[in-house]
């Protein structure tokens, strides 16, 4: 068993919006359906309170909201790779668990009426490759692996970039970490 997550260094990240295009791409989504995207928010307290933009999706969490309150069954975590999943075919549209994500990164879907999100490209790290993002990130500020590994590359970016989570108080015990 695997845990997937991923180190995004925000002092490499370029700002160019490739891992949405990519994201995009790979997933067959519309141009105005994005499952990252990039957020400006501020950080620290005052008096020293400064502004950060970063790529924001599924944050891919050990203890997801959205699955607690899915009335079907629709969102659960694959239990080979630890990755948030949606069930197409279970799920009712009911939208509780875009509600209940506190990192706003689940898309409804007018045409099919079900809610999506990022799946760490599943098919393609299933074939050995990396995620879109990953592989498309031109200032290579994303690095993905199995958190469940203590010395994977993703496990050693996090140490070396003291990487930390977003929201961390939240108790979602999310995967992917941000290095500022």
């Amino acid at each position: 068993m695997a845990r997937y997550g991923m180190v995004i260094d925000l002092r490499v990240c370029a700002q160019c919006r490739g891992c949405t295009v990519a994201c995009q791409a790979v997933n067959q989504l519309p141009p105005d359906e994005r499952w990252v995207e990039l957020r400006s928010t501020s950080v620290g307290s005052f008096p020293s309170v400064r502004r950060i933009t970063a790529p924001v999706q599924c944050m891919q969490c050990g203890n997801p909201p959205c699955a607690a309150v899915c009335p079907t069954g629709a969102t659960h975590k694959d239990s080979k790779t630890g990755v948030v999943l949606v069930d197409a075919g279970r799920c009712v549209g009911c939208r509780y668990c875009q509600v209940a994500c506190p990192y706003q990164a689940r898309v409804f879907e007018e045409k099919t009426g079900v809610v999506a999100k990022c799946i760490f490209c599943l098919p393609l790290v299933k074939q050995g490759q990396q995620p879109a993002c990953v592989s498309q990130c031109i200032g290579h500020a994303r690095t993905f692996g199995d958190l469940d590994d203590p010395n994977s590359e993703v496990n050693r970016a996090r140490r070396d970039l003291k990487a930390m989570a977003v929201r961390a108080d939240l108790g979602t015990d999310p995967s992917i970490f941000y290095a500022s």
